[in-house]
């Protein structure tokens, strides 16, 4: 189903209705209410555009393969891949290897249309919430909910499609501006500085927003409160580089809500996974040990009664195996770092076929095998507070906010992180940032770090691997080293061609 953006109006008629139908699923607990039937087609009341957006399984997951594949937290090596080429689809190289050509053509891509269907979804609330019964309060809160949705997915979609927000760039191409459900609304790409002012706009509505995140002794963190909103301004303002406003954000979050998990009380091994590597008589059965949190792939209690989110959102891959770089492994203590004891599955490349003849190869695991928090949470929230510090020279206070997190992710005894100088705190800040947030965040990471005033921050990525074309990696060809330097163009990602030929071909495609 193709995004909003071009959906035919009879369509879009028909979405509606349905949503109005559907519009009944609560989530007034951790696992939801059972649901009822409606028999309006319209919407009339604050409660159903409530109940719409409580339907959390439309805007957790995030489908980004960019974050996955594309950084230094992604292992893709040729040796790796020549063990079971079959394992790994085109999509590692087209994106890990930072494509141009072939990657507009893939037709499995699903985070840019998913991203403005959450956008449509929010401007139908704000369209309607004026118009139907309910209180004062509740309309409100509605807005404020609706403005943090379209914030949040236009940042993702920008961060991904677009070209870093800088001053030499604010002319550069941005999103295209969808505020309404009409289906005149123009589609063409504005500005990069008008995206990032609509951003800004929604988010100084959405933190208008009074609900704390803790309703009634439970974290609701599938919606709206005081802790998601200051949450996603202080990763918006520390992607802008303004260190005070990222800082009093973070500190409003926490202020809100704080807790961590503690992996050395509350962190566990779930159901162990037996395999059998290389069959015949020299077979042996080898055991892998999964966080509790892998354990069901559909149900959803491990993933909304885990207490650090502060806004319910995570990174969705569909392959199964986030796989860890050697220099991504490297920067754990792995005799103290329980994040390493506990997502690092030791042999998980078994799990992904390669098991004749075996070869190990570890897998990074958090909720089942594709889900990864991405959106903030208060580890986030530690992690921003104390690179702020830092950034603002005030080393102290950001040495005591990174061990607040790092005591809870090491055994007992482990010595704290240490820095004696701005730059030392600085450095290592980022790769507690790194531990504690692969993948998810480090596509987005490395765009400001390229872009800021500190240059010891910079990072240029580099692989080298087989040549490809769309559909083959050509294993017998002379190795190439691929580079993204930082100052290229394909920091910003094409745009499907799907997208770009629905749109009649208002939609631009991004210039290499």
């Amino acid at each position: 189903m193709r995004s909003y953006l071009y959906t035919p109006k009879w369509l879009m008629i028909l979405c509606v209705f349905i949503l109005s139908l559907s519009a009944c699923e609560k989530v007034d607990d951790f696992l939801g209410e059972r649901p009822s039937k409606s028999t309006s087609l319209v919407v009339t009341t604050a409660d159903q555009l409530d109940a719409l957006l409580n339907r959390y399984a439309g805007f957790y997951l995030e489908g980004n393969r960019t974050p996955i594949y594309s950084t230094d937290d992604y292992g893709l090596t040729m040796d790796l891949y020549l063990k079971r080429p079959a394992t790994f689809s085109m999509a590692v190289m087209i994106f890990g290897l930072w494509d141009i050509e072939n990657l507009p053509n893939d037709g499995r891509q699903v985070f840019w249309r998913n991203e403005w269907n959450k956008i449509f979804h929010a401007n139908m609330v704000l369209s309607y919430v004026d118009k139907v019964s309910g209180t004062a309060e509740q309309k409100a809160t509605l807005k404020a909910d609706a403005h943090l949705i379209r914030a949040y997915s236009l940042f993702q979609l920008a961060n991904t499609y677009c070209l870093p927000y800088t001053e030499a760039n604010k002319n550069e191409l941005g999103l295209p501006d969808k505020t309404l459900t009409s289906f005149e609304e123009d589609m063409s790409r504005r500005t990069l500085e008008h995206t990032y002012k609509q951003i800004e706009a929604d988010l100084a509505e959405a933190l208008k927003i009074n609900l704390p995140l803790v309703q009634n002794g439970k974290p609701r963190h599938w919606r709206a409160n005081k802790a998601a909103a200051n949450g996603f301004a202080a990763r918006y303002w520390l992607h802008r580089n303004n260190y005070d406003k990222a800082l009093a954000h973070a500190d409003a979050a926490l202020a809100d809500y704080n807790q961590l998990v503690d992996y050395n009380t509350e962190m566990s091994y779930g159901t162990p996974s037996n395999i059998t590597i290389n069959p015949g008589p020299n077979s042996q059965v080898v055991t892998l040990q999964f966080p509790y949190t892998h354990n069901n792939q559909s149900d959803m209690t491990d993933m909304l009664q885990w207490k650090e989110f502060l806004y319910f959102r995570m990174l969705n891959h569909e392959s199964w195996w986030y796989v860890p770089s050697q220099e991504l492994l490297g920067l754990y203590d792995q005799d103290n770092d329980l994040r390493y004891k506990y997502h690092m599955v030791q042999h998980f490349s078994y799990d992904r076929g390669i098991t004749n003849p075996a070869y190990s190869y570890p897998g990074y695991v958090f909720f089942f095998k594709d889900r990864i928090p991405s959106g903030p949470t208060t580890a986030e929230m530690y992690l921003i507070k104390a690179e702020c510090h830092a950034r603002l020279g005030q080393v102290g206070p950001a040495m005591a906010a990174v061990n607040q997190l790092y005591s809870k992710r090491t055994l007992p005894g482990t010595p704290a992180l240490a820095a004696a100088s701005q730059d030392q705190a600085i450095s290592v800040i980022l790769q507690e940032r790194r531990r504690e947030l692969p993948f998810s965040h480090r596509w987005f990471d490395i765009r400001r770090f390229n872009n800021n005033n500190y240059a010891q921050d910079d990072v240029e990525l580099s692989r080298t691997f087989f040549p490809y074309t769309s559909s083959t990696v050509l294993v017998n060809d002379a190795p190439i080293t691929y580079t993204l330097s930082k100052n290229s163009r394909r920091w910003a990602v094409p745009i499907p061609e799907t997208e770009i030929i629905s749109s009649n071909g208002v939609i631009r495609q991004n210039t290499y």
